[in-house]
């Protein structure tokens, strides 16, 4: 039975062998408010952008630090892509052991809007843990936050699709201000793995903001 998480709370992914580590879904959800207009106001207003939530995976050594930034782009600047920072434009690792399936910009439909999918069994000794982010894109820009997110979740499966714990969260006015959240870790314990709810929210819509928290 799927083991529901509180903030700050963990559970262990390798508790007597019983769930199968060896491919395990990292899944997000998350249902938009919807903001109703009444009169003049619905007629003649222009559409609301669609909330781009976006799932980001930093993968951290013993140091608690990202080692790779990947390659450098044609002028020079970090690029992130090819490194050891999974997220739309580098949507898996050169290990081949993690990867993001795609980008959902709406957040409609049931089940996960987007996956992180790990091969924690396989995952290379120099990865201690890995930190999911999730950051609204162009947040700031649109005026959207987690204020008007709700029933967002993010959820652990097996490769079996045994679903091994959840952390659900839900925004209200409280989350006005922010635009991106720290979601939830795995971390590496022996010869296994755990995975702690975070939720810690922040008020940047851009991920690399949070990323220099990791370098």
């Amino acid at each position: 039975m799927a083991v529901s998480l509180k903030k700050g709370e963990g559970v262990n992914l390798s508790k007597d062998g019983e769930y199968d580590l060896s491919m395990v879904t990292i899944g997000l959800g998350w249902d938009v408010v919807e903001q109703k207009k009444k009169g003049l106001a619905a007629l003649f207003s222009k559409a609301a952008p669609d909330y781009d939530l976006d799932a980001i995976a930093f993968l951290l050594g013993k140091d608690g630090k990202v080692a790779s930034l990947g390659a450098p782009d044609a002028r020079g600047n970090t690029s992130l892509v090819g490194g050891d920072v999974i997220f739309f434009n580098s949507m898996r690792h050169p290990s081949g052991c993690i990867w993001l399936t795609g980008d959902n910009r709406t957040g409609a439909g049931d089940g996960d809007d987007e996956q992180i999918i790990v091969k924690l069994d396989s995952l290379p000794a120099e990865y201690e843990s890995i930190i999911f982010v999730v950051a609204i894109y162009q947040g700031k820009a649109n005026g959207q936050s987690f204020g008007g997110v709700q029933n967002a979740f993010i959820r652990a499966v097996d490769a079996k699709n045994r679903e091994i714990c959840r952390f659900n969260i839900s925004g209200d006015s409280t989350f006005n201000r922010f635009c991106s959240m720290t979601f939830a870790e795995v971390n590496r314990q022996g010869s296994g793995w755990t995975f702690r709810a975070i939720g810690t929210p922040h008020e940047t819509d851009r991920f690399v903001d949070l990323l220099k928290n990791y370098v």
